[in-house]
């Protein structure tokens, strides 16, 4: 698949009620295995610089959930609860083995409830600037609060969803890059060209507005259930690794401070000058850190 090849990694499909594209970055053999989760209207393409690092010490593979990336809707529900079973099966039925979950935005609390929910199946969790509910007293980025809330209105989203459409793809990616990167030109060429390519790929596809706002919408109802959330929190027993950039403009980085305050046996690592993305925006950072989060909680090798 052309929109992975030159990051070193190749493209799946696994049969899990319909079609599933996956990637396979390779890795060791004996090395543990680390599957990536990307956030709402992402894809693959979201880990495909640091993915290669992670690489070479573990088996690393970067999943597109239901309704995003190559992984089309095929009838299927794109909530936060569905994709959540969605990736269940994948873990159980692909990887074979419990893996180490690295989610970031909705991928990020997608990995967090389904770790509360299925603790066989996960060893470790690493939250990459998670959706998370808001801290009261700090106020959201005023374009996240205005493009959620068209959104959520019926007749508005999709409105909204379809004259975006109509930016050429670049126009597209640039625009999204500049909401989740402090500084765009830091994302290599190479990547932007893939994004418009995997943009191309899906104006071909219909129903995935339909599916996105699903996700978008069940991504804020379930960050207002605090109770629901923070209990969802509290019954994680793996390791878990928090991040949060202090200039993410979709989730305040307030968010994270306090997640990581109520859970002081996490570890909690912010990076200045940074936004919602460390995982493209500084992926030689943020995969050292977790490789050696990996080492330092004997995650390091493949579970018997």
């Amino acid at each position: 698949m052309t929109t992975v090849a030159n990051f070193g990694g190749t493209s799946h499909y696994a049969d899990l009620d319909g079609p599933v594209h996956w990637v396979d970055f390779g890795g060791p053999e004996d090395g543990p295995r680390v599957v990536l989760v990307h956030g709402l209207g992402g894809s693959h393409l979201n880990w495909a610089l640091l993915a290669p690092l992670l690489a070479k010490k573990a088996r690393v593979a970067a999943v597109d959930l239901a309704g995003h990336g190559l992984t089309h809707p095929e009838g299927r529900q794109t909530t936060v609860q569905a994709n959540s079973r969605l990736l269940g099966r994948f873990i159980t039925d692909v990887v074979g083995e419990p893996v180490i979950l690295v989610g970031n935005s909705m991928g990020g609390m997608i990995s967090l409830f389904h770790t509360a929910h299925n603790p066989g199946l996960v060893r470790g969790l690493v939250l990459v600037d998670p959706a998370l509910p808001m801290v009261f007293g700090t106020r959201p980025d005023p374009t996240m609060l205005a493009t959620f809330f068209m959104y959520s209105v019926p007749g508005l989203g999709e409105r909204f969803l379809a004259k975006a459409k109509t930016a050429p793809p670049r126009a597209q990616v640039d625009r999204l890059l500049e909401l989740v990167c402090v500084d765009p030109s830091g994302i290599p060429e190479e990547l932007k060209l893939a994004s418009e390519h995997l943009i191309g790929e899906r104006a071909k596809v219909q129903g995935l507005d339909t599916a996105f706002l699903a996700a978008a919408r069940s991504t804020v109802f379930t960050t207002s259930k605090r109770g629901a959330y923070y209990a969802a929190m509290s019954k994680v027993r793996v390791p878990v690794f928090l991040m949060s950039g202090d200039r993410d403009r979709l989730v305040n980085v307030a968010a994270a401070r306090y997640v990581a305050r109520r859970h002081p046996h996490w570890r909690y690592d912010e990076y200045a000058g940074i936004g919602h993305v460390p995982q493209m925006e500084i992926p030689g950072v943020v995969s050292e850190r977790v490789l050696d989060w990996i080492d330092a909680n004997r995650l390091s090798t493949s579970a018997s």
